[in-house]
């Protein structure tokens, strides 16, 4: 476990914005997690926890709060029969690599989706109709004192791209998935189609930094519907023509905002509330947010702060 006083938040999440927090603690193993915040909370020292920052824009004023970040360089994975258990700081898409290798079948739809385990448990991310949720087992979790316990699937609350956890601020140590037997040949391949699919659809984070995509997509009106991309609205709404200061749409999918030279924070949160207000205006319709915005910020429209 390392320590980093004043660690620039930048430097920790996808979308390469933020600025510095009280204190940095880097963990990568469950034991390590619980260590780090059993000291916090003996300190009274207040935290919040990230994974790879896959989700969120920090503020440019950065943080008062200690953060601790769990991420494990390598994948934390035990197999046990079509179950696996794995360190919630494992990144998500190792842990699809894992199963495609061990022929198991259950999370090849999480393919290319960027954050770490935790973080996509947190979310209940999903894609092509599959979310986490449909084969979360259990998971153990800490409160923010340290204190373990195990939990089972009801626990969480599974809706479209939510759980209670982003309300109870319980603390993912890791989870156990029950899968089942597949073909490796045919998991493979589909594994390979989704990722030429996301490279041609989404942008490259290196090149390109941001948070994926930012709001939710939209209820049906009825039971028999299925939920509408919410890119479409906004598309259909003009959003693509929208920028702020060095914040601008990605060209390829009018949901997605990108980092540009001398981007703020600030930039992100006030583009993204012209969003929400041309889609408004358009379509009568309330864009609820995916990303998180976490410290705080201020906007000349709504004349107040936001915090996570």
């Amino acid at each position: 476990m390392k320590a980093i006083p004043q660690a620039l938040l930048r430097d920790y999440t996808t979308f390469q914005l933020g600025g510095p927090c009280r204190l940095l603690m880097n963990c990568e193993t469950p034991e390590e997690l619980q260590k780090a915040v059993k000291s916090l909370s003996k300190d009274k020292t207040h935290f919040i926890l990230i994974g790879s920052g896959s989700n969120l824009v920090i503020s440019d004023n950065g943080l008062k709060a200690a953060v601790i970040r769990y991420v494990s360089t390598a994948p934390l994975i035990e197999r046990d029969g079509n179950d696996v258990v794995v360190a919630a700081s494992t990144i998500l898409d190792d842990l699809v690599l894992y199963c495609v290798d061990e022929s198991l079948e259950g999370l090849n739809y999480a393919t290319g989706i960027p954050g770490t385990v935790g973080g996509a448990v947190v979310g209940n991310a999903g894609a092509w109709g599959k979310q986490v949720g449909d084969v979360l087992k259990s998971a153990v979790i800490l409160d923010k004192k340290g204190n373990l316990k195990e939990v089972k699937n009801s626990y969480f609350g599974f809706q479209y791209r939510h759980s209670r956890l982003k309300e109870t601020n319980d603390i993912i140590s890791s989870v156990r998935f029950t899968l089942k037997a597949g073909d490796p040949v045919a998991l493979a391949q589909k594994r390979a189609e989704i990722l030429k699919i996301r490279a041609e659809k989404h942008p490259d984070l290196k090149t390109e930094p941001c948070a994926g995509s930012f709001f939710r997509n939209i209820e049906p009106t009825s039971k028999a519907g299925k939920r509408q991309a919410a890119g479409w609205f906004l598309e259909q709404a003009g959003a693509k023509d929208l920028r702020v200061g060095g914040a601008y749409i990605f060209k390829k999918h009018a949901n997605i905002i990108i980092k540009g030279p001398r981007c703020t924070s600030k930039d992100v949160y006030d583009l993204h509330l012209k969003m929400i207000e041309i889609v408004k205006d358009k379509f009568s319709l309330q864009l609820n947010r995916e990303v998180r915005f976490v410290g705080p910020f201020h906007s000349a429209e709504t004349k107040k702060e936001e915090f996570w």
